[in-house]
């Protein structure tokens, strides 16, 4: 009697245990839909285990990151539609680590929200699972908190964190990078999962549009367009390392060209794009003439439809263009590396 007692105590405080054991019940299933040969655990563990097969890796480098969705949550929740954001949210983490040299072994992911809806999370897992299965990565473990007061009613944050592996004979980190070397962009999908937070000020504060406007630009609603899944990149990347030496690899994400490509660079070197050697997707010519925004400051904010800058040797850039069309990618020469001289910025448009 006294067991009973506690625990209605404690769902009256906003905690539905069972909701959560009934959660866990229904997606075990959906997860296990992404376990691979090293997964070894099942979910509902305290913790989630990932045998190491390092036997065709010389120097085995365990490769990590962590990201969320930022306000691109607010869109789904605008929209009452949450199997997709997942997506986004391996596409943020996995995509990190894949232009560091890694392959995504396993992933995780937290859900918090003040009263956990078993439906919706249920919605969102099926999103991660998409996503995970895309990227080759298995799902093997997570939380769910329920925080009630803390969260607005029907809102939830997600976070994922993704651990990979690479040898570190073959990591990409940019060090061998020199003039000479030639930009390709592979275009994006849309805003992905960046730059939500101005592009919603845009859209809803200023111009007062709601979620389900039809945008002739966009050939369907403001809220299909807002919510269209992040590019994951999994596939792209290996292919064309199979075939190719890549140099370095930007995910251009939180900061665009502008902050993300200076990351990759050695200290002697500078990049120099043509920004007319792609069109922007329509979402972000919208945005720049709604919002009159500088261009600098689209290239910062935005990817501008561009979710990857590589860099390849000058003999191998036509080759590669070709190869990543044949992938049915959507890619671009948009520049070279040059040398860098003091004072100088590590990136030029022109």
């Amino acid at each position: 009697m006294a067991r009973k007692k506690t625990r209605d105590g404690y769902a009256a405080a906003g905690v539905d245990i069972d909701a959560a054991n009934r959660f866990v019940k229904r997606i075990r299933p959906i997860v296990s839909k992404t376990f691979k040969s090293g997964v070894i655990t099942d979910i509902g563990s305290f913790a989630g285990f990932f045998s190491l097969n390092v036997q065709d890796i010389r120097n085995p480098v365990l490769v990590a990151s962590t990201d969320g969705v930022g306000t691109k949550l607010k869109i789904a929740f605008m929209m009452d539609k949450h199997d997709t954001i997942g997506i986004d949210l391996v596409a943020m983490c996995v995509n990190d680590i894949m232009v560091q040299g890694a392959n995504p072994l396993f992933m995780l992911d937290y859900i918090a929200t003040g009263k956990l809806e078993v439906e919706k999370a249920v919605q969102i897992v099926k999103g991660i699972v998409a996503g995970c299965k895309e990227a080759d990565c298995s799902l093997i473990g997570g939380e769910t908190a329920e925080m009630p007061g803390f969260y607005s009613e029907g809102e939830y944050d997600l976070v994922g964190f993704v651990v990979g592996l690479a040898d570190n004979d073959n990591l990409l980190d940019g060090s061998e990078i020199a003039v000479g070397h030639q930009l390709i962009g592979i275009g994006a999908s849309g805003l992905h999962s960046n730059g939500y937070s101005l592009a919603r000020k845009i859209f809803f504060e200023q111009l007062k549009m709601n979620v389900d406007d039809y945008v002739e630009e966009f050939g369907r609603t403001l809220g299909e367009e807002l919510l269209e899944p992040s590019r994951i990149y999994a596939r792209t990347i290996r292919n064309t390392r199979r075939d190719f030496r890549l140099f370095g690899i930007a995910h251009i994400s939180g900061g665009g060209l502008v902050d993300n490509l200076p990351r990759i660079l050695p200290q002697q070197c500078k990049v120099v794009i043509n920004t007319s050697s792609w069109v922007p997707l329509p979402i972000f010519q919208y945005l720049q003439r709604a919002g009159k925004i500088p261009s600098r400051e689209m290239m910062r904010t935005f990817n501008n439809g561009l979710g990857l800058v590589i860099v390849v040797s000058e003999e191998d850039s036509d080759e590669v263009l070709l190869r990543l069309k044949a992938m049915g990618e959507t890619a671009y020469h948009i520049g070279s590396v040059e040398s860098r001289h003091d004072r100088e910025e590590p990136i030029k448009f022109v």
